[in-house]
């Protein structure tokens, strides 16, 4: 099954697997029944979570029902437990939308919710990071998951996040850390070979490697960095049950 996932995330391009790997997932899940992990947002339950991964593939990992990831379930328990993202009706910016999220988003927000994207099938408006098509101001949130180390200016990117966002509005913007992890983030756009680039930044189509210096990069674009330690947090037995990670952070960029 490893290997099974490793090749489809690998060698087919993202906008078909967001479109067509939805049903083939639910019935692998057939095979997974059990109630020992259970995805807090789609609410399924199952003997253990699918693998996932391109190469190192992390076990525990994929919810069969909805594709949620870890970083997905715990970012969704943070907005239930440390926000109003589900008491208060938001205007909300979901860039590169994950579908594990969107029908339970859209069903809060209403029209305030707006999804976006360069590429994929599933966002509404069709734009580019750098140049976003939305007024100064307008957003009290914005998503922007593992979105970042895929552009070609990401400085730019989360200076056009600050400016959409309202005064007392925030971001949340995570990125892939690998280890081990350097001090400054390396990038190196002469780098075009697809192997080399992959050996370097972690993913064939990723343009750099974020080191720890990630918190001042968000602090350059305007926005205030924050380290949320959240995930440690948790219960061990809830952490598990959940499948997260507990020493994944979250960062997030407040205005």
């Amino acid at each position: 099954m490893k290997k099974i996932i490793s090749f489809f995330i690998r060698f087919v391009p993202r906008k078909y697997l967001q479109l067509f790997s939805g049903v083939g997932l639910k019935v692998l899940g057939v095979f997974y029944a059990g109630n020992n992990v259970a995805c807090p947002i789609c609410n399924h339950h199952y003997r253990t979570f699918l693998p996932y991964g391109r190469i190192n593939t992390r076990p525990n990992a994929l919810c069969p029902h909805c594709q949620s990831l870890e970083r997905h379930r715990l970012i969704w328990l943070y907005l239930q437990e440390k926000t109003n993202f589900f008491s208060t009706p938001l205007h909300v910016l979901h860039i590169a939308p994950e579908a594990c999220f969107m029908k339970h988003f859209e069903a809060q927000h209403g029209n305030g919710y707006i999804t976006a994207d360069l590429e994929s099938p599933l966002a509404k408006v069709k734009m580019d990071i750098h140049e976003m098509p939305f007024e100064d101001n307008h957003f009290d949130v914005v998503l922007c998951n593992h979105v970042l180390e895929h552009v070609t200016d990401d400085m730019k990117a989360m200076r056009e996040i600050y400016r959409v966002l309202k005064p007392g509005g925030w971001a949340l913007m995570q990125v892939p850390f690998f280890s081990p992890v350097p001090d400054t983030t390396f990038e190196d756009n002469t780098i075009t070979d697809s192997k080399e680039r992959e050996r370097l930044f972690g993913q064939d189509d990723h343009v750099r490697k974020y080191g720890k210096d990630y918190p001042n990069r968000i602090n350059q674009s305007g926005l205030k960095a924050e380290a949320n330690t959240f995930a440690a947090e948790l219960p061990i037995k809830q952490a598990h049950r959940y499948g997260i990670e507990s020493k994944e952070v979250l960062y997030l960029g407040r205005k």
